[in-house]
């Protein structure tokens, strides 16, 4: 009879399942996601949708095999608490025998299985995990996480014995310090439930090459998926509907363009307009009149990617972003080249004698100025200097570079913004608006995140400032408690 029973009332039937008690039954888009076959799988998107619940009986699927390790994070201990919690409900009904060891954070199986619950609060407690080798691994709310931490615990994603699987899997919000990398790595590349394949060539120590295959995938969640939820708490959805924009189309529909903690949340790029540049930052590729002032924005990086922009200015002041050089490993987040200064530059100055924008033009440098000091050597800026390469040291002042950037930024009346960027210039486009504001450093941005190409466009907007003019703006900033509370009219808000 339980079989007959259309999918998305199975839920309900929780107390007989074929014949027999069930503990927990995966509700219809829980089980897609248990479903999925690929190497990674990131479930979530909206607030609401059971992830972490799915996560945690996922990570059930191995316990009848004794040499089983799986492994469930979060960034910090104290929000595993939620999670730790679940399995408390869940665990002890699957094996009555399973005991939960609170200093080891472990839950032992009667087969030997464990399943450890972790944290990583800082990058270098990733190595508290080295030498250590997971069947499984699961990230609840991975854009906490940095790319640095989800790559090295990728390399213990490993079997501790024959037949078991090996996999990972990630549940998360948009939003957060990862949440760039997260979008590129899971929502870009393809549509929701379509798997992405990436090759990865191998070279063996006898020189052999061989090409092998992963695949991940992005399983989205809305709250509107959780009928469970739905059914025992029906204000919850008015609640995420609620919300201001940014957070509602975040939680609510599960936007990975908006989102709450975004620093450049008005920065669009809107195809439709890309001629007309009308309510778009990104706009086509043209012809640059040959009077107009370009400059070189500059921000260094060796471990970590340098940023070039390359910057025209016309004659009223408005930005346009025409080319740019951003030292990242392909396919990777916020990994620096590695590349020596002197082949940096050698690059930059063979580029400029030779690309058509800036041919035969008078480029203006502008650099962080940390790239002056020598630290016993040879500083970058004198590296620079022997290949033909000169900068200005730029105004580092942070809080108001930023508002520089956000007053170019701002549409006027006409629907025009200061501040353009070519399509042309990608990691620009991809990097820019994930910025998120530093939680400790409210009017800053979160240096822990992929920031080198803001510097850089912050160095050229506080070499250019522009004045505030009457431009459109978000009215919010007039919603005040009187406003929201009392039954005062906006027209009379001074």
């Amino acid at each position: 009879m339980v079989d007959r029973i259309p999918l998305y009332d199975r839920y309900k039937t929780g107390e007989i399942y074929g014949g027999r008690r069930a503990a927990w039954v995966p509700q219809p888009r829980q089980e897609e996601f248990m479903r999925r076959f690929e190497d990674e799988v990131l479930f979530g998107g909206a607030a609401g949708g059971g992830k972490s619940d799915a996560v945690v009986a996922e990570a059930l699927r191995q316990i009848h095999i004794p040499h089983y390790k799986g492994l469930i994070l979060r960034k910090t201990y104290p929000q595993l608490a939620e999670i730790v919690e679940k399995s408390y409900r869940l665990y002890p009904q699957i094996d009555p025998k399973a005991r939960y060891n609170e200093s080891k954070h472990t839950w032992r199986f009667s087969s030997g299985a464990k399943i450890i619950f972790g944290s990583l609060p800082h990058p270098k407690d990733k190595y508290n995990y080295q030498g250590q080798a997971y069947d499984f691994i699961a990230f609840d709310e991975l854009t906490h996480f940095t790319w640095e931490e989800y790559r090295y615990l990728f390399s213990r994603n490993r079997p501790n014995g024959p037949g078991t699987r090996v996999y990972m899997r990630a549940t998360a919000n948009p939003g957060g310090v990862g949440h760039g990398w997260v979008k590129e790595r899971f929502v870009t590349p393809a549509p929701p439930m379509k798997t992405i394949w990436e090759k990865i060539p191998i070279q063996f120590p006898d020189g052999r090459m061989e090409v092998r295959s992963t695949s991940r995938v992005y399983v989205p969640s809305r709250v509107t998926d959780n009928m469970a939820l739905m059914e025992n708490d029906p204000a919850y959805i008015a609640r995420l509907a609620s919300l201001p924009e940014a957070e509602r189309k975040a939680l609510l529909e599960g936007d990975w363009d908006s989102y709450y903690g975004q620093v450049f949340g008005e920065f669009r790029n809107e195809p439709d307009h890309y001629g007309d540049r009308k309510y778009t930052h990104v706009i086509a590729p043209f012809d640059l009149p040959r009077h107009w002032k370009i400059y070189r924005s500059f921000d260094w990086g060796y471990r970590k990617p340098f940023s070039f922009g390359w910057w025209a200015i016309d004659q009223d002041g408005v930005a346009f972003r025409i080319l740019e050089w951003y030292g990242c490993r392909q396919g990777r987040q916020d990994e620096g080249l590695e590349m020596a200064a002197s082949d940096v530059f050698r690059h930059v100055a063979k580029l400029e004698a030779e690309h058509p924008l800036l041919r035969g033009k008078k480029i203006i440098g502008i650099a962080d100025p940390a790239i002056w000091q020598k630290d016993g050597g040879i500083s970058i800026a004198e590296e620079a200097s022997r290949k033909g390469i000169y900068f200005n040291k730029a105004d580092n002042t942070r809080v108001a570079g930023w508002a520089q950037v956000h007053e170019r930024l701002k549409f006027g009346r006409d629907g025009r913004a200061r501040l353009y960027v070519f399509n042309t210039c990608r990691d620009f486009i991809r990097v820019f608006p994930a910025a998120q504001y530093d939680p400790h450093k409210v009017e800053d941005v979160d240096t822990s995140g992929e920031d080198h190409i803001c510097d850089e466009t912050r160095y050229f907007c506080m070499a250019n400032p522009v004045p505030a003019a009457d431009r459109e703006s978000n009215e919010n900033w007039r919603i005040n408690p009187l406003h929201l509370y009392l039954d005062i009219k906006k027209g009379d808000l001074r």
